[in-house]
């Protein structure tokens, strides 16, 4: 009977060990896994306005299927690149392609395009006139100063027919580019986020959408002349090449390009913002 009983306390003794054992190591698994869905958390970088109000959306979208975004806003567009080249960011949303094409050139970047977005149509404004037949010679024409947005707007002003450029200029026009100008506009180049900002100081301005919104000015009502919504410029979801491949790349894309994102932009812009999708 003795023997029973210590066989019977040194068993008891066994299961206990293994029953916490397997409680310790379920438990241990329920850590690593919350853990593991924790550091499923990645930085998308995006300019302020409807870049960052639709980011907002596809954050709420993406933490229902386990993907945590942390947005970072910049208030200019060389920062967001430069931020995800170093390994700042993981991802950023604020581009178009030929944007990002010209600085792949010329700053070596290591990124690539994932997924298109949405599209800013850039329009003309002005506070002086309505229309631009009413457009004065000698008058003043602010546009933005990096190339790629540069010469999207030159390409404006020549659909609008107030220049002619020569043959071949195409996205990447320059005022060199500048083969006719009847009117002998004088043509300053800004930083697209300062171009709202100096629109009284001169006579028409060739603005970036989401720019344009930040301003108060509506594309639909204000512009007096805008470009194709469907062109080369729809924005576009940006990693490093080395990460396009991971499944939180895919979780992202399939967040952004959701109903429910889709419903936000179509509701919240009215039109302004375009989606690719």
């Amino acid at each position: 009977m003795q023997g029973r009983k210590l066989f019977n306390i040194v068993g008891a003794y066994k299961t206990a060990v293994s029953v916490s054992l397997s409680v310790s190591l379920i438990a241990g698994s329920v850590m690593f896994s919350g853990a593991a869905r924790a550091d499923e958390t990645i930085k998308v970088g995006v300019t302020s306005g409807p870049h960052a109000q639709v980011m907002e959306q596809v954050k709420k979208v993406a933490a229902t299927e386990g993907l945590n975004i942390k947005i970072v806003e910049f208030s200019d567009y060389v920062q967001p690149n430069a931020a995800l080249a170093g390994g700042d960011l993981d991802a950023n949303s604020y581009q178009h392609q030929p944007y990002l094409d010209a600085q792949v050139k010329d700053r070596g970047y290591k990124l690539v395009s994932v997924a298109q977005t949405i599209n800013f149509p850039m329009g003309i404004y002005s506070k002086k006139i309505t229309s631009l037949k009413d457009l004065k010679d000698g008058a003043r024409v602010a546009l933005p100063n990096d190339p790629t947005n540069g010469g999207r707007a030159y390409l404006l002003l020549e659909k609008a027919h107030l220049i002619k450029l020569r043959p071949g200029a195409g996205l990447s026009a320059t005022s060199l580019d500048v083969a006719e100008n009847p009117k002998k506009l004088r043509f300053v180049e800004l930083d697209a986020a300062q171009i709202p900002h100096a629109l009284s100081d001169v006579d028409i301005a060739a603005i970036n959408t989401n720019f344009a919104l930040q301003a108060g000015l509506s594309p639909r009502k204000d512009a007096i002349a805008i470009d194709p919504p469907n062109g080369p410029y729809t924005n576009v979801l940006v990693v490093r090449e080395q990460d396009k491949s991971k499944p939180w790349v895919a979780k992202l894309i399939k967040a952004y390009r959701s109903p429910q994102v889709k419903q936000f932009i179509e509701t919240t812009f009215q039109g302004s913002v375009v989606t690719s999708w």
